[in-house]
């Protein structure tokens, strides 16, 4: 299992970024959030199996329809530190 705190930039707030993100990570099996920042971005924390963390990361340049990712940060972080909650949320 691996975590990864993820800071996402360009439109992707106002055009379902978030609850696509959802979706994927049900998909995946991933635990995490996605939330909007004061400053426009999205911040995704995203724990699971290795393979399927590496895939929802790269999967994040792509997001919803309406998005346009300019670029993904992505940050190591431990679960306890992160306090990774059950399922995938959106706040």
């Amino acid at each position: 299992m691996i975590c990864r705190k993820c800071l996402v930039s360009g439109r992707v707030q106002g055009v379902f970024y978030r609850a696509t993100a959802a979706r994927r990570a049900a998909e995946l099996s991933i635990r995490g959030y996605a939330r909007n920042l004061p400053d426009g971005r999205v911040e995704v924390l995203a724990l699971g199996e290795d393979a399927a963390v590496a895939e929802f990361v790269r999967w994040l340049w792509t997001g919803s329809s309406a998005s346009k990712v300019t670029s993904v940060e992505v940050h190591d972080v431990t679960a306890a530190a992160a306090k990774v909650p059950q399922g995938f949320h959106t706040s």
